[in-house]
């Protein structure tokens, strides 16, 4: 009796996983027939190696499986497996199972796979496993991306352990935004006609951001768009990814940092607001929350410049949200804060390429301070340099610049530029559009 069974269990596994076959048979044949899609190339590397996975990592609808198709697209399409596994026909899939899809992508072309795309991985089951089990087999390039709700950059880092490259995927660009709006842009164009469409470009762009599907669309549609992201982002990959219960509490926080974007942001000085509103909580929590808004990349961050980690960690941290249009459609602040939505932009750009990000606060300020590899840059950012507030803006950075012992610092304006000697050092003044387009 207790063989028998045995065998029907054999029998049923068999069974199921030649159903799962076909099934994968089925979305493979789809991938395998579907005509190249034309998208948008974006700026952003994604590693394809034997050697280390390649994950991309953002927040909601900056495009992260368009960016992966893109990736896909490039190579034969034979040795090339596209999957999401979001996929409503692989709700019910087991571990066991996951071997089928080489099995059947080999079967259907006759080529055994050498580029493995896997979207929204953490809905296949023990995912980690699976995907550090290719990997050791050294056969395949892997490229992973996930759902903001169910997996997060530190999640991928921890079950992927030292076996990835990450390719953070932000809003557009300046420069993509461009090619989303088909305007050439060339070293020439500042002295022709097209440079006033140019400067247009940039305004809209600083007031209504750079996600893609928003761009091309009219001010209402944006707006919309804009509240879903919001929503979802705030509810799904917030609230209910860590079953908050005091949403109150967390929704004054997020309201705060969309009305105060790239301003210092100060627990003490929060937990002081909340309790002359009547809510009480710890400084503890609000620090909790603020990670997991952050987790979820709704802002970017940065800490005060100090060699010491105690000094950074008790400082206010500057918090910028990762798209402009959120405090455009969402803030009931009227004023337009075009400076701090400028400097916003620059933080947006700055994270793509620098190893460390600090803000500089001792006697005076600068904005930025960065590392990448051994080099140090001071940033200082203004709408405009005019009388009453140059002498402002350059004593920040030109302590900075001493503190770091450097002969040069840069402040970006909207569109003023010259050249600023004092004493030894150089304070070059660039346009915002130069310095996005031609220096990053």
């Amino acid at each position: 009796m207790k063989k028998a069974l045995i065998n029907y269990e054999k029998f049923n596994c068999i069974y199921n996983n030649l159903m799962q076959k076909d099934v994968f048979k089925k979305i493979l044949s789809e991938w395998q027939d579907s005509k190249p899609q034309e998208l948008i190339t974006r700026d952003s590397n994604v590693n394809i190696s034997k050697e280390i996975i390649g994950a991309i990592i953002g927040p909601r609808r900056v495009g992260k499986t368009s960016l992966m198709l893109i990736e896909a697209q490039k190579q034969k399409k034979e040795e090339t497996i596209f999957i999401d596994f979001k996929d409503n026909r692989l709700v019910n899939i087991k571990t066991e199972e996951l071997d089928e899809l080489f099995i059947a992508h080999e079967e259907l072309t006759g080529k055994k796979a050498k580029y493995l795309f896997f979207d929204e991985i953490q809905a296949a089951p023990e995912w980690s496993k699976f995907i550090r089990r290719l990997h050791n087999q050294k056969k395949y390039c892997i490229v992973v991306t996930g759902s903001s709700s169910k997996l997060l950059s530190k999640e991928i880092a921890t079950e992927l352990r030292g076996r990835y490259i990450s390719t953070l995927l932000l809003p557009l660009s300046f420069k993509e935004f461009l090619k989303f709006k088909k305007f050439e842009y060339k070293k020439t164009t500042e002295f022709t006609s097209t440079k006033g469409q140019l400067i247009k470009l940039l305004n809209e762009y600083i007031e209504y951001g750079g996600f893609p599907a928003t761009v091309l669309k009219s001010q209402t549609e944006k707006k919309e768009l804009i509240k879903s992201y919001f929503e979802t982002t705030f509810y799904k990959d917030i609230i209910e990814r860590h079953k908050i219960e005091n949403t109150d509490l967390i929704k004054q926080l997020t309201n705060y940092l969309i009305e105060n974007n790239a301003e210092l942001f100060s627990i003490n000085n929060f937990h002081k607001i909340l309790k002359n509103k009547g809510l009480f909580t710890s400084k503890k929590t609000i620090s909790q929350y603020l990670k997991y808004i952050v987790d979820t990349f709704f802002v970017l961050t940065t800490e005060k410049f100090s060699y010491s980690s105690k000094t950074r960690t008790q400082n206010p941290k500057k918090a910028y949200l990762t798209d402009n249009a959120y405090q455009t459609f969402l803030s009931a602040n009227f004023s337009p804060n075009t400076g701090k939505k400028l400097e916003s932009i620059i933080m947006n750009e700055l994270v793509k390429t620098s190893d460390k990000i600090y803000y500089f606060k001792e006697k005076n300020e600068c904005d930025f301070i960065t590392k990448t590899g051994p080099k140090i840059e001071t940033i200082q950012v203004s709408l405009n340099i005019n009388e009453k507030n140059k002498k402002r803006e350059t004593r920040g950075l030109l302590e900075a610049m001493n503190y770091f012992k450097l002969k040069s610092g840069i402040i970006i304006t909207l569109e003023q530029e010259e050249t600023i000697k004092e004493k030894n050092k150089t304070i070059q003044i660039i346009p915002t559009w130069k310095w996005l387009l031609e220096q990053r």
